[in-house]
């Protein structure tokens, strides 16, 4: 089932549940996803490999803006934020370990003969490619950084 087809689903549930958190979230989803299909000019499907870039853009989003607002004493605000994330993070693929990712980053710099943080660049690609989506950016950043220095 594609990403749009379950969102759909999902907002359907949410209406008949009167789960304004989760229509909300899902609509944010939904309206990433036509922008993201028409910036080509065609409407076309996006690619998984898209689509999980979408969603954890959202996902971080919500995040950064729920820390914001938790620095500044809003958790009115804050708790929202951090809701539509766990929504939105339900049709992510299931996020590895920081142990397994440091495995594969562990195999990665060995590959590559990665000696400092000259090379971050080159071990974050290649980490990243391996992760697709199960990962999230900062996390990987900090173990490439733990490792390199």
């Amino acid at each position: 089932m594609s990403l749009q087809t379950a969102i759909m689903t999902a907002m359907k549930e949410a209406m008949k549940a009167k789960d304004q958190n989760a229509l909300t979230s899902l609509r944010a989803v939904k309206s990433a996803i036509l922008l993201a299909q028409t910036e080509s000019g065609a409407k076309e499907e996006l690619t998984e490999e898209q689509e999980l870039k979408l969603l954890q853009k959202l996902v971080k989003q919500r995040k950064d803006s729920a820390k914001i607002f938790a620095e500044q004493g809003r958790t009115d605000l804050a708790d929202p934020e951090l809701a539509q994330a766990a929504v939105i993070s339900k049709f992510l693929p299931e996020q590895m370990s920081e142990d397994a990712i440091a495995t594969i980053v562990d195999e990665v710099i060995t590959a590559t003969g990665a000696t400092g943080m000259k090379d971050m660049g080159k071990v974050m690609g290649q980490v990243n490619a391996k992760v697709a989506g199960k990962a999230d950016g900062s996390t990987i950043a900090k173990i490439v950084k733990e490792k390199l220095v």
